[in-house]
């Protein structure tokens, strides 16, 4: 019984692995990897592309908020089905290249199937499963995997373009790139749509998850959860490590507008800097098991400093192409632990499982608001200010936000050192 119980776990986490990134391969996945080849087949310019993402992040926003209230009552098995379901049936509407406007209804519906039902309920998985001392293995094999999901779909749907483009990638027509990559876009929206088939036959409760529910009302559970000390700080951490996350969305674009790849090269940038994020978050995972998870989150934002500095001086260019791979990987490394350590360190601010769902929604409404302004101003960055200079600007905005997660990880820490010593 007990070899059953710790399979059955185990299968849990893998499929919280697929779910916690397939959700995501259609709004964000696809144009990140694919960047230059989206902007063109979509006919957008970056500010364009960015309103999209905007679009997206409004309807998150709410999203979040009630979406967190909503994991507190429901199981979620069927919340996260049902979030992965409706996303990938998005998808099959993508393949037909609607229009900007149809477009812009697509990335709502977006915000709402993929928040609304899904995060809060991923999140608060997540977190039954490491139970009380395994927080950090927890969210880093959840990263990890996500980070192996990622780049096994990326890597395929690259393959899969390129297979149907002909061998000369710049000889290829509008019509040809088009077809190709509707392909990609079908293989991906199947993917989705799989996945939570998957999740709707097979994820099962944690025999150590509470079966107590709140019966407060959505308001009152808000109150109570936004009362917690660490609340505040730990708003910052997060909205400051998905600025990071977002800046990701460019690197392939920098590969081809500053280090001068082509379309197949600068998409297997996007695709192979996704293969540093299972190794990245499950050591730091652990590490963070055998320390606390905010002195891994201060080394984390020290990095990205770092990284961001070194991109936004300009002397990553075209013929300093190893400058230009240290610099990436820096920002990964920094991006992905990040990614790993924010949510493991609710727990370690004080804040009751209880709780989860509506802390994490109210944690994200500000934490994910990147999904609202980052695209919009990277894409004015860099289609008002072309080439290195446009980039050398989104990246110092990085550093900004780099250094603004270094104090607020600090002041995370005096806070828990008053709450302890009282």
């Amino acid at each position: 019984m007990e070899t059953q119980t710790v399979k059955s776990s185990y299968r849990n986490i893998i499929l919280l692995m697929l779910a916690g990134e397939s959700i995501f391969v259609l709004p964000f996945l696809l144009a990140r990897i694919y960047r230059p080849t989206f902007l063109d087949v979509f006919k957008l310019t970056n500010f364009e592309l960015g309103t999209l993402y905007s679009t997206y992040g409004i309807i998150a926003v709410v999203s979040y908020l009630f979406g967190g209230a909503l994991a507190d009552l429901y199981e979620p098995r069927k919340l996260i089905a049902g979030g992965l379901i409706i996303t990938g049936m998005g998808g099959f509407f993508l393949m037909f290249y609607p229009s900007f406007l149809q477009l812009q209804l697509l990335y709502a519906f977006w915000g709402f199937s993929t928040i609304y039902l899904f995060w809060a309920a991923m999140i608060k998985a997540a977190r039954s499963w490491g139970g009380s001392l395994q927080q950090g293995r927890a969210f880093g094999l959840l990263e990890g995997g996500r980070g192996i999901v990622a780049a096994t779909i990326g890597a395929l749907g690259v393959f899969l373009f390129s297979k149907l483009l002909p061998v000369d990638v710049s000889g290829a027509n509008f019509q040809q790139r088009q077809d190709a990559f509707a392909n990609v876009v079908l293989f991906s929206s199947l993917w989705v749509f799989t996945v939570g088939i998957l999740i709707a036959l097979f994820l099962k409760e944690e025999q150590t998850t509470t079966t107590t529910k709140l019966k407060q009302s959505t308001w009152k559970q808000l109150k109570t959860a936004v009362q917690f000390p660490t609340m505040g700080m730990l708003i910052l951490i997060v909205l400051c490590a998905y600025i990071g996350y977002k800046v990701t969305d460019i690197l392939s674009l920098f590969a081809a507008e500053v280090m001068a790849f082509d379309e197949v090269a600068a998409a297997q940038v996007g695709s192979y800097q996704m293969y540093l994020r299972p190794i990245i978050c499950v050591i730091i995972g652990e590490l963070a098991d055998k320390s606390t998870n905010s002195r891994w989150l201060l080394r984390g934002f020290a990095v990205l400093l770092l990284g961001a500095a070194l991109f936004s001086s300009g002397w990553v260019q075209e013929d300093t192409q190893v400058l230009f791979f240290v610099a990436l990987i820096l920002v990964a490394l920094a991006t992905y632990g990040l990614r790993t350590l924010y949510f493991a360190a609710v727990q370690e601010g004080q804040i009751p499982y209880v709780h989860m769902g509506t802390a994490v929604g109210i944690i994200s409404v500000i934490g994910y608001t990147p999904d609202v302004f980052m695209g919009p101003l990277m894409g004015y960055l860099l289609d008002h200010f072309p080439g290195l200079v446009g980039h050398q600007l989104v990246f110092g905005v990085l550093a900004l936000a780099g250094l603004v997660g270094i104090v607020a990880v600090w002041r995370f820490q005096k806070i828990l050192h008053r709450l302890k010593s009282s």
